[in-house]
């Protein structure tokens, strides 16, 4: 089906943590059960090598694009980059962009060795170390951080593709390529109930490993929240309606419950939401808005050389904003859109007054620091210092903020060109959204709080208080359209560039809005003043886009695997 199988470890070199300190990960090459089971080390690193695994959207995957390139979130400056192809055209089975195929097929794979194979050590060679005791707990505990790495990659299978082969045991290289796919909702539903399971068995922590401090602290490893995570996640997407064809009330409010007892079980336990500008930088890993975040190993700067503008030392445009991105941001004062009677709006400063959200994530024609070495204010307007004419500048008039570290300075003499990068997979203020979302489309009602205590209207809002946001409250008393177009919006705005839109908007069924995205063409006046205008580009769109195809490589070796519907 995949890769021929092999017990072996494979080499992996880089390094993430949860929440605090670094994982330690050994290389292999090749090596099989004998070796590993000749240390303690080699059979705790097999597991703890899944970790670098795990998906980031750092633009790593595709040269420098991320998934929000591939939806109406932004726009590669480079027509020529890999993650254009899902955009236009290019995209089929003979070109799949499998990578979610090949790594999480490779995860599980490794998963259900460790499982099998690597249960039931004793160690005797380190029990007269005074740390055998940690030692064994942080083995034991290693099967129960495999089940749930186990379960996250499955997740990510069964959002791109929906029914995929699902095996929980060792196979063999025939066995593999003769399975056939399981459906999408019984996946879910393995993977809901191994969270379930595992919410009660993980550590809430590990800063004592278990066992009142006899060992060093050491975070970094999954926990029972994000078991919770993985499980209210998965939930959402099992109700979606491309999952749940037949509007099932029972799986809206199963995501209901399983999303609410996140922001119960998280709030009782420390966690809160932050300030939304500390959502990122250098030190996010700490933010007690995190759940579960992807580490970088080590100081880098690959984010930035990707998405500075154009005309700064070393920047190279890259994942640039969509009008389409500037438009969901709301009126400060009003709460309203843009093109929304009463909103305050003004055609001739257009981003006077808008969520306070925007200017966090988004840069601008005329901003200054930016980054903050740049002594000059950045021009998007045609002929400006970081625009067209000028080849690989921005093509929307907008380049990414969120994320990216303003201290880091390319510039060939600079003492600063790298820092730390955390990617978040799970953060409180997504469950808010979570739940306000499931909780409308189990009653019907965004004021309706069902059995919950909490209705949509009231979740959403708790996200818009932020303290560096404080956006005007959801009235009471909206329509089932009018909530459901402001949650769209406020969760576009929300999760902006954290990898939810591309699959939000599959979920969802609303691939029309992927059909086209506004760039804004700047010109600047002899006056001085500032011509705006929009200019829309069309993309290609099929529904068969919903799902991923499945790989032709894959299908020519596994004949019992079918193809997803129009590829």
């Amino acid at each position: 089906m995949i890769m021929k199988i092999k017990k072996i470890v494979s080499g992996i070199a880089c390094m993430v943590t949860l929440a605090a300190c670094n994982l330690d990960y050994h290389e292999y090459a090749n090596y099989g059960k004998d070796y590993i089971d000749e240390s303690y080390e080699n059979v705790i690193g097999m597991i703890t090598n899944v970790y670098s695994i795990l998906d980031y959207d750092f633009g790593q995957t595709y040269k420098g694009g991320m998934l929000a390139s591939a939806c109406d979130e932004a726009e590669y400056a480079y027509t020529n980059n890999d993650i254009c192809d899902f955009v236009n055209g290019s995209w089929s089975p003979a070109n799949p962009m499998s990578n979610i195929w090949i790594s999480s097929y490779k995860a599980i794979q490794i998963c259900n060795q460790y499982l099998a194979e690597f249960q039931g050590l004793t160690f005797d060679e380190l029990k007269l170390n005074d740390d055998y005791r940690a030692q064994m707990f942080r083995y034991t505990n290693s099967f129960k951080e495999a089940r749930f790495l186990r379960a996250y990659f499955y997740f990510n299978l069964v959002r791109a593709y929906g029914d995929v082969p699902y095996f929980t045991e060792t196979v063999t290289t025939d066995q593999v390529n003769s399975l056939s796919r399981t459906p999408a909702q019984e996946i879910f539903d393995a993977i809901i109930a191994e969270c379930d399971k595992l919410s009660t068995e993980l550590p809430a922590d590990y800063t004592k490993l278990g066992l009142d401090g006899i060992a060093p602290a050491e975070n970094g490893r999954v926990t029972c929240y994000a078991a919770l995570a993985l499980k209210a996640r998965a939930a959402l997407y099992a109700a979606s309606p491309l999952f749940n064809p037949e509007n099932s009330k029972e799986l809206w409010r199963r995501a209901a419950e399983a999303n609410k007892e996140v922001i119960e079980t998280c709030t009782a336990n420390g966690f809160k939401l932050s300030k939304y500008s500390e959502l990122w930088g250098p030190n996010n890993w700490s933010n007690n808005e995190m759940i579960f975040v992807r580490r970088y190993n080590g100081n880098i700067s690959t984010l930035e050389e990707y998405n500075f503008p154009m005309g700064v030392p070393g920047g190279k445009s890259g994942n640039c904003p969509t009008q389409n991105m500037v438009d969901a941001y709301e009126m400060k004062a009003t709460g309203k859109m843009w093109n929304e009677t009463g909103s305050g709006y003004d055609a001739s400063n257009p981003y006077a007054g808008r969520d306070p959200r925007f200017d966090m994530t988004i840069v601008k024609n005329g901003d200054t620091k930016w980054p903050s070495k740049n002594a000059n204010p950045i021009e998007t307007f045609y002929g400006g210092l970081n625009a067209e004419p000028l080849s690989g500048a921005t093509p929307t008039g907008y380049y990414l903020k969120k994320y990216l570290d303003s201290a880091i300075d390319l510039s060939a003499n600079s003492t600063t060109k790298n820092s730390r990068h955390s990617w978040i997979t799970y953060r409180l203020g997504e469950f808010y959204l979570n739940y306000a979302e499931a909780i409308f489309q189990y009653t019907g009602s965004a004021d309706n709080a069902g059995e919950f205590g909490m209705s949509a209207c009231e979740a959403v809002n708790i996200i818009r208080n932020r303290t560096d946001v404080k956006m005007p409250e959801f009235p009471t008393g909206l329509s089932v359209d009018a909530f459901w177009n402001k949650y769209q919006n406020e969760r576009m705005v929300e999760l902006a560039f954290e990898g939810h839109r591309f699959y939000d908007l599959r979920r969802w069924k609303d691939g029309d809005k992927l059909k086209s995205i506004t760039e804004m063409k700047l010109t600047k006046n002899e006056d001085g003043t500032i011509t705006y205008k929009r200019n829309v580009v069309h993309r290609v769109w099929d529904d068969k886009m919903y799902l991923f195809p499945i790989p032709q490589s894959e299908r020519m070796k596994n004949p019992n695997l079918s193809q997803n519907t129009g590829w």
